[in-house]
């Protein structure tokens, strides 16, 4: 069956990095574009950065631009989001989230605190 995991978040010092990463099986993961949203409490499910299905187009919220990093291994089904200089306002749920035309698979979401 078609599976997300992601894995890597925790609780973080201001300024401090994460690596989180999102492990697929069960579809072929090569031809799907793959994005990281989050969302924080009470506020609503946010884009973060999406990566085309080759890995050759990324792009990223204004929010996180220079901070943050997505890539992907197609070899090892996995997609990466890169996080530095990590402040408060980053907490949140993290997600990723596979598309390909209509179709939409998504993770369970990993916790991202930055707190001192």
């Amino acid at each position: 069956q078609v599976q997300l995991v992601e894995s890597g978040g925790g609780l973080v010092q201001p300024g401090g990095s994460l690596r989180l990463s999102c492990a697929a099986s069960g579809f072929t993961f090569s031809i799907y574009a793959m994005r990281w949203f989050r969302q924080a409490p009470g506020k609503e499910r946010e884009l973060v950065a999406p990566i085309t299905s080759t890995g050759n187009s990324t792009n990223y919220a204004d929010s996180v631009k220079g901070r943050f990093t997505i890539s992907r291994d197609n070899a090892k089904n996995t997609v990466y989001l890169q996080m530095n200089s990590l402040k408060p306002e980053d907490t949140a749920v993290y997600y990723c989230n596979a598309w390909h035309r209509l179709v939409n698979y998504w993770g369970q979401g990993t916790q991202v605190t930055v707190s001192s």
